[in-house]
């Protein structure tokens, strides 16, 4: 099974919703074989590459109401993550551009390699949530990169130009066409799921995919027996 989705490591709901979908398939003992694949959406594709302003203010700011009221609000967000076993440190981020923390990511999946790729995602949405770090410092995406074992010199090269930027803009051209504006959002079989939804309702869903691909008759081929050879 192929499951795709789009994300941002600013987005709160994306780091949640990325959680919960690792709980729906690990509760599914039946699915033996997944493949992930998260595609990249900038929340803000004009963010510098430093944090001006603390998380609350930008909050207010972003979605017109009081200090307070965001206050409230990442409060509440913030207590969604830790409900999933995360680290989440969501009113102390600090929000800049994440261009280079996808291209990176591009790069981890060029390697063929899930288990680095995922290694990376997961690494990126911790350094933001959790330790707080500003996702367009260079420096920090090449300890990253080293660190989940990719090659120094080919972060480096791929920090250093603007390769895999064409792939991150292809992604969200993609989202658009699929009328994708807001992440995250998932794609399972036929089946769209937008945003953070709960671990029992991303099961369900993948649980129909499941019973619907067995249910699908196996296509027939070109077969040959007594009574002559028969094509499809």
């Amino acid at each position: 099974m192929k499951i795709t989705y789009w994300s941002d490591y600013a987005c709160p709901y994306c780091y949640i919703g990325e959680a919960r979908l690792k709980k729906a398939i690990n509760n599914i003992p039946e699915l033996k074989e997944v493949e992930i694949e998260m595609k990249a959406f900038q929340l803000d594709p004009t963010a510098g590459e430093h944090a001006t302003g603390d998380t609350q203010t930008r909050f207010a700011h972003k979605y017109g109401i009081s200090f307070e009221d965001a206050g409230r609000q990442i409060e509440t967000i913030s207590r969604m993550g830790i409900a999933e076993d995360l680290d989440f440190r969501y009113a102390t981020t600090l929000f800049t551009n994440t261009m280079d923390a996808h291209r990176l990511t591009k790069l981890a999946q060029s390697k063929s390699n899930p288990e680095l790729a995922e290694k990376v995602i997961e690494t990126l949405f911790k350094a933001y949530f959790t330790d707080n770090k500003e996702l367009a410092d260079k420096d920090l995406l090449l300890q990253i990169g080293v660190e989940c074992g990719l090659d120094s010199e080919e972060v480096k090269e791929v920090l250093a130009t603007d390769k895999y930027k064409d792939e991150v803009i292809l992604d969200e051209r993609e989202a658009a066409r699929y009328g994708i504006h807001a992440v995250p959002f998932f794609v399972v079989g036929q089946y769209g799921i937008s945003g953070a939804q709960s671990v029992e309702g991303m099961k369900a869903t993948i649980m129909k995919v499941m019973e619907e691909t067995a249910e699908e008759p196996a296509e027939q081929g070109m077969t040959c027996g007594l009574d002559g050879c028969h094509i499809g």
